[in-house]
């Protein structure tokens, strides 16, 4: 059986592709979920690598909840709601953990269709890259579902409230060019240059220091909901750690010298 998350690595950049498209790289299967974890955890022991690309194989960057699962009432999905409820906390909620853990950026490089959670999957990345042909959809209310997988957390953080509860309370997908304008994506490409525009910012990230790059993302990332005091007790804290890096200073003598 092929690997659900396949892993490819050129110098300091890891691609990992969800390789599920028979069920349109749906998220939800317990080898799937299992895939992201080790994914992360296996960046995270590496100091060598310092960005991820995370896309999908074929046509669709992820459809999120396995749907005629959901229909034909199989795994989770025929369980009681009391026995589903754990399921979800030790199902797919383990994704956002498991990126939440991961210490270096990644980059989504959203190939096609992001839908459910598929879409909130994109929204947990650092960074966002659509193909022209990419569209985005919080779709969960259209099949009478709420978003399971923390995507009311995601979203709005990435687009604002306003425009998040259009895309929650519709369920409407939005094309590419509009995903760029709300500020869901940084920018979109032709499908053609996807990968290459990607793979150059991730190499651009991965030129710098490995302990920096680490501690910058965990800083903005808390960031996100910690005050301007914590955020500041957390720089002083981690800069002493910086300047005693040996790549730091390496660029140091190096600039010193040029």
């Amino acid at each position: 059986m092929t690997e659900p998350i396949r892993i490819s690595r050129t110098g300091s950049v890891e691609t990992w592709t969800i390789n599920r498209p028979e069920s349109g790289n749906a998220i939800t299967g317990k080898d799937v979920i299992a895939a992201f974890e080790a994914a992360a955890e296996g960046a995270n022991a590496d100091i060598a690598v310092r960005a991820v690309i995370l896309t999908g194989e074929g046509k669709i960057f992820s459809a999120g909840g396995n749907v005629k699962e959901m229909a034909d009432r199989q795994g989770m999905f025929g369980l009681d709601p009391i026995e589903q409820r754990w399921a979800y906390v030790d199902g797919i909620q383990r994704i956002p953990r498991a990126l939440g853990r991961l210490e270096v950026p990644i980059i989504a490089a959203v190939n096609g269709a992001a839908v459910g959670a598929g879409c909130d999957l994109a929204m947990m990345c650092d960074i966002r890259i659509a193909s022209e042909r990419a569209s985005f959809a919080e779709s969960f209310v259209a099949l009478g579902l709420i978003p399971g997988d923390g995507g009311s957390w995601f979203l709005q953080r990435a687009i604002g409230y306003e425009r998040a509860a259009e895309m929650t309370f519709t369920g409407d997908r939005i094309d590419a060019p509009t995903a760029l304008a709300w500020g869901l994506v940084s920018r979109v490409v032709p499908h053609d240059e996807l990968v290459s525009t990607a793979t150059e910012l991730a190499e651009r990230i991965a030129q710098n220091p490995s302990h920096s790059l680490r501690m910058a993302k965990r800083l903005l990332l808390e960031s996100r909901t910690g005050t301007l005091e914590s955020t500041l007790a957390m720089a002083a804290a981690m800069q002493p750690l910086a300047h005693a890096d040996a790549e730091h200073q390496q660029r140091i003598a190096r600039w010193r010298s040029s």
